[in-house]
């Protein structure tokens, strides 16, 4: 199929190098007593600095998924999400700057009539169409009879890229984030919501290499649905990686007055503000783990900032947000 966008436009390879991504993201020391009095480096992966529009592991996630896109004829890209997901926003930035008409399937039907929050209104600013399904049927959205009716009502072929767009390809994409880091780090620390950006870092990483994840969702899935993604993109479980699932702070979108005072202290420390409900996690989870002794002396770490912080009113709302208990946010993790 031949395009007639402009080549800043084209929706494949030359469209995305034209959006001129910071690849690979800066890596950081950040001195920090807490770590140095334990003989322990820590560094910050910031790839909440790869693209304004689409930072941190959403370009990552996104970009295989958009070549894939392209490479298919689909002009249409349709995916899910709760009312503050962050992959909703990231897909619809990516349809604006790349020519793709976006479609996002919202969580709870009974947002239809309410005012759109600050993060579906910017879906909608870029062109997102949005469609509200019940939760009921959210929780059954890739069932074939569901899907189908979606792509209906979504206006014809679409291409459907999975909520928190993770899939084999994302996990590809993230094994650049590992390849980035070979012989920088020791342990390499990121949150996870929907595991591909684990899946994918741990499969990068080198021998000697260890990575660890740190959900902010409750449950315990999450680690056969990380070997299930590595099976689908590399063959297999890849990679030294484990989770550690007491740092999730209550699920998704949740915080506890531990986790922001430790934020809040952090920002102080060192004048970077931290996105709440993933960076903020990791970052207490391996300051955690390295106070209790967990890494050798002479120990590097790595944490991969894979968000950045939300204006406060935006935060704000979004921890108030109503958000399903475990059962149900177990399969409807938003990012990550």
């Amino acid at each position: 199929m031949t395009s007639d966008l402009p080549a800043e436009r084209e929706p494949g390879a030359a469209g995305l190098a034209a959006l001129r991504p910071r690849l690979p993201s800066p890596l950081v020391e950040l001195p920090d007593e807490r770590f140095a009095r334990r003989g322990v480096r820590l560094l910050l992966k910031r790839d909440d600095l790869i693209h304004p529009d689409l930072p941190g592991n959403k370009w990552r996630k996104l970009a295989p998924n958009l070549r894939a896109a392209a490479a298919s004829g689909h002009r249409t890209l349709l995916t899910f999400g709760g009312a503050y997901s962050n992959h909703l926003r990231a897909t619809a930035a990516a349809g604006r700057l790349l020519g793709f008409a976006t479609v996002g399937v919202v969580r709870g039907d009974e947002l239809a009539d309410r005012p759109l929050n600050p993060s579906l209104a910017r879906c909608a600013a870029d062109g997102m169409r949005l469609l509200f399904i019940s939760r009921a049927a959210y929780r059954r959205k890739t069932d074939p009879e569901v899907l189908a009716a979606l792509l209906a009502e979504a206006g014809g072929p679409c291409y459907v890229v999975p909520e928190g767009g993770s899939n084999a390809a994302a996990a590809q994409g993230c094994a650049e984030l590992g390849l980035e880091l070979r012989g920088m780090a020791d342990v390499v620390g990121v949150a996870c919501g929907t595991g591909g950006t684990l899946a994918g870092l741990a499969a990068g990483l080198g021998e000697g290499q260890r990575a660890i994840g740190f959900p902010v969702l409750k449950g315990g899935f999450l680690g056969r649905e990380i070997e299930r993604l590595q099976t689908e993109a590399f063959g297999g479980r890849r990679g030294d990686w484990r989770l550690d699932e007491r740092f999730h702070a209550g699920g998704y979108a949740r915080t506890t007055p531990e986790l922001d005072a430790f934020a809040d202290d952090f920002t102080a420390r060192h004048g970077l503000p931290l996105e709440r409900l993933y960076v903020a996690k990791a970052l207490h989870g391996l300051t955690t783990l390295t106070e209790a002794g967990e890494f050798a002396r002479g120990t590097t770490v790595a944490a991969v900032v894979t968000g950045a912080a939300d204006p406060p009113e935006t935060a704000e709302t979004a921890e108030t947000a109503e958000t399903a208990e475990t059962a149900e946010t177990a399969e409807t993790a938003e990012t990550v």
